[in-house]
């Protein structure tokens, strides 16, 4: 155990006594029951539950600094059952967070810092934004894979810059859920000594006590997953936690599982122990009757100073972090070169050198003009520019060959040597998706994983937790259509390219070629909120364009073909039916065409209405959409008058080529289909 590891730890002759420590777990208890009453709406049964649990872990071991949230080096607390949130709401509180009790105040009303479950980047000390159940838990072994590769990196002999823990709470719900199966059996295939999960072992759900449905062994489970389990902990019993804890810290080859028994609502006299404390408020009178029994004297919200300093944690947080700042100085004069990298990374910041790759490798790309699969674009993407981006850390959902993510750098990260760049996630698309997160939210790391375009399904509330938080992830999301072929409907996207275009801040690229591919990346890698990127199976043709266009892609939408003067009609078309639409723009050679290709329609609904209106002047109003994937989204740029060649059923089993036939995707068709919009 490092010295930076012991700084927040306090002696044990200088802890409090048993009844000073119980009086800070009630300020947890009194605050959450306060909260949730002024709103008439919460969870309190959690915080009561856990607030014995909270109270050793935040003032004993956790190592964190309230005065700046964002310090690289701190241990990473993660509430997975986030419904609890006014447990972690009022922690921050007291602890010294900029989280005033005018915001304790206002718990889940419009515009507070403290919303009905936790939000990443709306309240200072919120690691990830939680509440799906299991999520916060897969996160966590995001978090801790990403502080192990770290460590890697950049720890040298006697140096351990990177060295913290990851904490994570969790109740009975995220063990139902099926993402903990999925992430924890990864967790303890990976060896993630620094991860500790305290498993809220009370019993009782919405529906009551949980033994109706819920009868795993679930200590077994987690010692199959080659976890360090310790069970039956009496979470009301501050020693025990604490030994718990002490023994969790000393196993540093395997994550660890505290079992801590507790009971739902703890200190209601009349709701403890009953699914009737989970999810609404005690009520006027039994909030009166937890404040006698837990011999609490004082006004709602009000909280005594000697209270209040006890848990104050800033001053202990400032002085671990100027030892941390220091031992980092020290590192730094030794390690110059890694040191400027490490802070390079944790910054967020891309290398210098950055554009002058990308730029270079997309003219490479544009002037070889080669007609491949764009998955295999995506892939020659990857290998030009991962070695400039150390911090790119992909995977797949063990589907790496046929999504392309391998790329000729690529390093297993396996233990006992964690040092590489490529996560073997297994078939665990939801675990691997919001292990992504995880590693994004920790800072120092860029991740990229694949899996097939219609099993986004399966990790689609991660996906759309990405887009809620805001964070840089990227998904590759291969075999993007029919064009899959004879696998059939069970494995051919339909629906959800468009699905994923309705998730709010998820961007999405569906690349014509292997140019657009490369910009596409290009855009990923640059963007401060998540990327769907998806990728052919078959081969995509090359498209001729100039310098001018080229630089026109990275805008979302843009003229790939066009006609002298004004269009008689214009064809916007993406990914694989853009090589369809230039071909049938140019067998309509008596008509002025214009062939629109649209890669990203979120990318080209940002640009300025100058540039749209160039795109498709608002006086044309012959249109023609083409996609192989639901129409509805495309109304919207066609109007009343277009038309749109899609797929609204479900595939068939066949080689791609007899699919497009059959589902109307050929030049012949597309040139029908405009002559009816031009009445001709």
């Amino acid at each position: 155990m490092t010295n930076q590891q012991t700084t927040m730890k306090t002696d044990e002759t200088s802890r409090p006594d048993v009844a000073t420590r119980r009086e800070l777990a009630n300020a947890i208890r009194i605050l959450s029951i306060d909260a949730v009453q002024k709103a008439n709406s919460g969870h309190p049964g959690a915080p009561m539950g856990m607030a014995d649990i909270m109270e050793v872990l935040w003032n004993d071991f956790l190592k964190h600094n309230p005065n700046n949230p964002q310090w690289p080096d701190r241990d990473r607390f993660v509430l997975s059952n986030g419904h609890g949130s006014m447990m972690l709401y009022a922690l921050l509180h007291l602890t010294g967070y900029d989280l005033s009790m005018e915001e304790i105040k206002n718990f889940r009303q419009l515009g507070s810092k403290t919303p009905g479950h936790p939000e990443y980047g709306h309240t200072p000390g919120v690691e990830t934004t939680t509440g799906p159940l299991g999520q916060g838990l897969a996160n966590a072994v995001g978090m801790a894979t990403a502080e192990m590769i770290l460590a890697a990196h950049f720890n040298r002999e006697g140096h351990p810059i990177v060295d913290h823990y990851t904490y994570v709470a969790l109740g009975d719900g995220c063990m139902m859920e099926g993402i903990s199966h999925e992430a924890c059996s990864l967790a303890g295939t990976l060896g993630l000594g620094k991860l500790i999960a305290l498993y809220d072992d009370n019993g009782i759900s919405i529906d009551g006590e949980v033994e109706g449905w819920f009868t795993d062994d679930t200590p077994k489970r987690f010692e199959a997953y080659h976890w360090h389990v310790i069970r039956d902990v009496d979470g009301h019993d501050a020693e025990a936690i604490s030994n718990a804890i002490e023994e969790a810290r000393s196993v540093t080859d395997k994550p660890t599982l505290i079992c801590c028994k507790t009971v739902i609502g703890w200190g209601s006299p009349n709701k403890q122990g009953k699914e009737i404390s989970h999810g609404a408020p005690l009520g006027k009178d039994e909030v009166e009757l937890v404040r006698k029994t837990l011999g609490w004297p004082w006004k709602p919200f009000e909280i005594p100073e000697r209270i209040y300093n006890a848990w104050d944690a800033r001053e202990k947080g400032a002085a671990a972090e100027t030892e941390w700042e220091k031992q980092f100085r020290t590192y730094q004069q030794k390690f110059p070169e890694l040191a400027e990298e490490y802070q390079r990374r944790i910054a967020g910041r891309l290398p210098e050198n950055w554009q002058k790759v990308a730029q270079e490798f997309i003219e490479k790309t544009h002037q070889e003009a080669a007609s491949i699969p764009t998955r295999k674009a995506s892939q020659n993407a990857i290998n030009a520019y991962a070695p400039a981006l150390p911090e790119l850390i992909g995977g797949s959902a063990d589907l790496g060959e046929s999504n392309n993510t391998v790329w000729s750098g690529a390093k297993n990260i396996i233990p006992p040597s964690p040092e590489g760049n490529y996560i073997h996630y297994g078939v665990r698309e939801f675990a691997m998706a919001a292990m992504m997160n995880g590693l994004a939210l920790h800072g120092g790391i860029i991740p990229y994983g694949g899996t097939f375009l219609v099993f986004s399904d399966y990790a689609r509330n991660a996906l759309r937790l990405s887009a809620l938080m805001g964070i840089r992830v990227i998904y590759v999301l291969t075999h993007d259509s029919i064009g899959l072929g004879e696998d059939g409907p069970t494995h051919q996207p339909v629906e959800h390219a468009s699905s994923l275009r309705l998730i709010p801040n998820m961007s999405v690229w569906r690349p014509c070629d292997a140019v657009e591919s490369a910009v596409a990346w290009k855009i990923a890698i640059e963007r401060k909120g998540p990327t769907s990127l998806l990728f052919s199976r078959q081969n995509l043709e090359y498209q001729e364009r100039d310098d001018g266009q080229l630089n026109l892609i990275e805008r979302g939408g843009y003229i790939l073909l066009d006609s002298d003067g004004e269009p008689d009609a214009i064809i916007i078309a993406t990914g694989s039916e853009v090589a369809l639409a230039t071909k049938a723009a140019r067998e309509l050679s008596d008509k002025k065409i214009r062939v629109v290709s649209m890669p990203s329609t979120d990318t080209f609904d940002a640009q300025d209405q100058e540039y749209r209106d160039q795109v498709l002047p608002p006086a044309v109003t012959k249109r023609l959409a083409i996609e192989a994937g639901s129409s509805d989204l495309w109304y919207k740029y066609i109007g009343r008058d277009g038309r749109v060649i899609g797929i609204d059923r479900f595939g068939e089993s066949a080689p791609a080529t007899v699919l497009f036939e059959h589902f109307g995707f050929t030049v012949d068709h597309l040139v029908s289909e405009t002559k009816k919009i031009l009445n001709c």
